[in-house]
């Protein structure tokens, strides 16, 4: 297997590790933010679960994204929409913002759930196809073990 195509296998794989670390990352904020924000545990819950709805929004819309875009610019698109997320989580002003751009990282998800792993299959020989796959999988599990 030629190390470029490892090389490019691990950093496709960074989505995923993205994927587990947006996804993890929000239980040990959640005390902080009730304090924080007065907030109620429906606002608590709502702030959990929109990252999943933007996620399915993500997974719906990432096919024809994909054919429309090709597999790269899919994922150079979707580092752009997790940047905007996060920066977005971390300057949120008021609820309304963390809420929205929580559903932000969560269509990248969705979108990373889908591309990446089709983007390294793609990339990588047939002999060693399925250990390049697993490498997103693996990233998803190390996104939330970090988180």
């Amino acid at each position: 297997m030629k190390s470029n195509v490892l090389l490019i296998a691990i950093i496709a794989a960074t989505g995923g590790l993205l994927f587990g670390f947006d996804t993890g990352v929000i239980s040990g904020a959640l005390p902080f933010l009730k304090q924080y924000w007065q907030l109620s545990d429906a606002n608590l819950e709502w702030v959990t679960t929109t990252v999943l709805i933007g996620a399915v929004l993500g997974a719906v819309t990432s096919g024809r994204l994909c054919d429309a875009l090709g597999r790269k610019k899919s994922i150079i698109i979707n580092a752009v929409i997790f940047a905007i997320g996060a920066l977005g989580c971390a300057f949120a002003s008021n609820i309304t913002v963390l809420i929205a751009m929580r559903i932000t990282i969560g269509v990248a998800i969705g979108i990373t759930s889908y591309v990446v792993p089709m983007y390294i299959a793609e990339i990588s020989p047939a002999r060693r196809r399925g250990a390049l796959v697993t490498l997103n999988q693996l990233m998803i599990t190390i996104g939330i073990l970090v988180s």
